[in-house]
C-alpha cells in the first residue's frame, strides 16, 4: 500500500524552543490515522510543518511523493485543512466566503457548498461576524471539504462542536474515506480517535513515542482491575510485576495489570475480598499509562 503522507525526523524548534523533535511516521493510502496528546504535545506544529506553513529546523516531509516545502503550493490544492482555530474576514457572508475559497481550487460544484452546509446544518446566509465559535468551526469543515480533497488534515476538528454536530462530522469524514480520502486527524480527545482511526501515533513533548494499530492498543494484554477488600490491603499486590498506576481509596485498589493473572490471584487471596472486577481498559486509560510510563 503507498504512502499519502511520509515524515522522517521532522525537528522545528523556535529559537531555542523545543517545538517538536525527530518526529517520523507515514499514513498509507486510504486510512484514517490518529494523531494523539495533550495540548502542547507538538501535534499542531507537526501539522503545520507538513503544510509548508512553517519551514522545519530539520528532516523531511513529503505528501503524494513531493517535498512538502519545495512543492507546497502544488500539494496544497489537493488537501483539505482544518486547522485548531479558524479565522475569517468577519464582513463577508458564509456563502461568499466558500465561493472566493473554491476560486483558488480551479473547478469546484458550488452544489457541493450547499450539500455540506446541509449536512453541518449551516445557514448560508449569515455574516461570519454573527457566527458563534461552533458554526466558524462548521465554515472550516465546509471549506476543507468543498473541493473534494484526496487527503484531510484535521487538527482538533471538533473543539466547539456540539455532540449531535460531532456525530454529523463524523459521519461525513467516514463517508470522504470511504470515497477514497486518506484522513490525518490530530485530538487530545482519545474517544474522538477510537472511533475513527486505525492506527494511531502517540506524541509526548514533541516526540514520537508509540506507533500502533487502534485494534492492538485496545487489545493489549493490560487489564483493569478493581478489588475491594473487607480490611486492609495487602502490600503484596503494589509490589505485584505487571501492576501501574495503582490507587487507594477506602478499601479499594485499581489499577492496570499486564502479566500472570495466575500470580495476581495468589497474591489477591491473601486477604478476603469483598468485591473483584477485571475488565477491559478503554483507550483513555491505556494511553494515560503510556504517556505516563513511555520515555
Amino acid at each position: 500500500m503507498n504512502n499519502v503522507i511520509e515524515i522522517s525526523k521532522l525537528t522545528k524548534y523556535y529559537g531555542k524552543a523545543r517545538g517538536i523533535i525527530d518526529v517520523s511516521f507515514a499514513v498509507r493510502q486510504g486510512e484514517i490515522f490518529g494523531f494523539i496528546g495533550p495540548n502542547g504535545a507538538g501535534k499542531s506544529t507537526t501539522i503545520r510543518t507538513l503544510l509548508g506553513l512553517l519551514f522545519p529546523t530539520s528532516g523531511s516531509a513529503t505528501i503524494f511523493g513531493r517535498d512538502c516545502i519545495r512543492y507546497g503550493s502544488e500539494i496544497r490544492r489537493g488537501i483539505g485543512y482544518l486547522p485548531a482555530e479558524v479565522y475569517y474576514y468577519d464582513n463577508m457572508r458564509v456563502l461568499e466566503l466558500l465561493k472566493y475559497s473554491a476560486s483558488f481550487y480551479g473547478r469546484v460544484d458550488l452544489n457541493r457548498i450547499h450539500e455540506l452546509a446541509e449536512i453541518m446544518d449551516l445557514e448560508l446566509g449569515r455574516k461570519i461576524d454573527d457566527l458563534s465559535y461552533g458554526n466558524k468551526k462548521k465554515v472550516g469543515i465546509v471549506q476543507g471539504l468543498l473541493h473534494r480533497p484526496k487527503l484531510i488534515i484535521l487538527d482538533e476538528p471538533t473543539s466547539g462542536l456540539d455532540p449531535l454536530m460531532q456525530k454529523k462530522f463524523f459521519e461525513l469524514i467516514r463517508e470522504e474515506n470511504r470515497n477514497g480520502a486518506t484522513v490525518l486527524m490530530s485530538s487530545h480527545i482519545l474517544s474522538e480517535v477510537q472511533k475513527l482511526c486505525s492506527r494511531v501515533a502517540i506524541i509526548k513533548e514533541g516526540r514520537v513515542i508509540k506507533l500502533e494499530e487502534i485494534n492492538a492498543l485496545r487489545q493489549t494484554a493490560y487489564r483493569k482491575v478493581r478489588l475491594e477488600f473487607i480490611s486492609g490491603v495487602p502490600d503484596s499486590i503494589a509490589e505485584a510485576p505487571g501492576v501501574s498506576g495503582l490507587t487507594r481509596e477506602n478499601g479499594e485498589v485499581t489499577f492496570l495489570f499486564a502479566g500472570d493473572i495466575n500470580d495476581l490471584v495468589r497474591r489477591v487471596s491473601a486477604a478476603p475480598l469483598k468485591n473483584l472486577t477485571i475488565e477491559e481498559p478503554d483507550l483513555e486509560e491505556i494511553f494515560m499509562h503510556y504517556y505516563s510510563d513511555i520515555e
